[in-house]
This record gives C-alpha cells, structure tokens and sequence, in this order.
C-alpha cells in the first residue's frame, strides 16, 4: 500500500457526504495513525463542484483522536491546519471521517486560530450532535492545543520534512 494513490471521503455528521480528495499517496500507517501526501489533487465538494488544492501537503490522520492535521507546505513557511473530526475509518473505498466543522489555523510561529465556531454551533443544533459528542470534541480540542503548544507529532518540522521527502521519491518514480 505504501506509495499506493486512495482516496480520502469527509462527511458530515448526518452521513451526508461533504468533501472527496481524489488522490492521496499513502505515506505511512502504524496503530495511532495514516499519513498521506498530495500536491494539487482534485478535490470535489458535495454539490459536485470541484477545485485542485494549491500547496503540497502531509496530512495526518489519527486512528484514536477526534482531530486530523494538514501539514502545508506554503511560500511562507509550513503551516498546519487541524480539523476537529471523528477518527479515521478505512474500508475498500476510501479512507474516511466525520468532520465537525471547527478547525484550528496554525501558522509556521505556531500562533493559532479557532475557526468556524459559528458553523460549529449551527451544525450542532441542525444536525443534534450529542453532548457525549460535544464534550469528546472539547477534550479534544485541548488536547490539540497542548499538541500544538508543545510541538509533538505532528507538529514537529523535521519528522513532517522527512515525510515530505518520502512523498517526492515517490513523485519522482512515477
């Protein structure tokens, strides 16, 4: 599987189907986590709609935590953007997750943003998130803080870069 294209499905809370990333390289995968990478792969939103994303990035998927991180190689330095989300599923389909709207911007100082807490907040009204759902993603959400704040995995440049470079030798075998 290592080096292999999958695809990654995102979903909302109500199973309704939300985002499809059409090829991801499968980077790496152990009991606490999948990793992939991709540079300008198509993603296609649920209204059919679809867009190519601009910066290369190593995104990690935890198996047992409420949160993923995109690791983007931007101009400016390489940045994360973490999704509060349901731990990741994988079946003959796709690797999978419910995504729970709030997100956490993370710039390459390690200063951070809370995001879409008003999406947040109408989507657990619409969609009745549970409070056992609500409370896992609050100690979630501090846990990602301390990730953050700490620079543990996958936080850490220098074990992202490596990954990064595992990514283009498989690039550049294609």
């Amino acid at each position: 599987m290592l080096g292999e294209l999958i695809t990654l499905h995102s979903y909302k809370h109500d199973q309704t189907l939300h985002r499809v990333w059409k090829s991801e390289t499968f980077l790496e995968e152990n009991d606490e986590y999948i990793i992939v990478a991709n540079k300008r792969t198509k993603v296609i939103e649920s209204n059919g709609r679809f867009w190519y994303t601009r910066e290369p990035s190593v995104a990690v998927f935890f198996k047992n935590h409420w949160y993923n991180v995109i690791c983007i190689y931007k101009k400016t330095g390489l940045c994360f953007y973490c999704n509060l989300s349901s731990p990741i599923l994988q079946d003959d389909e796709a690797l999978k997750y419910i995504d729970y709207d709030l997100d956490i911007k993370v710039d390459e100082d390690f200063n951070y943003n809370l995001l879409d807490l008003n999406e947040y907040n109408r989507n657990q009204e619409i969609m009745n998130y549970s409070e056992d759902i609500k409370k896992i993603l609050l100690l979630e959400m501090e846990d990602l803080k301390k990730r953050i704040e700490s620079r543990a995995f996958p936080f850490d440049k220098v074990k992202i870069n490596k990954l990064y470079n595992k990514y283009k030798d498989f690039e550049s075998k294609k």
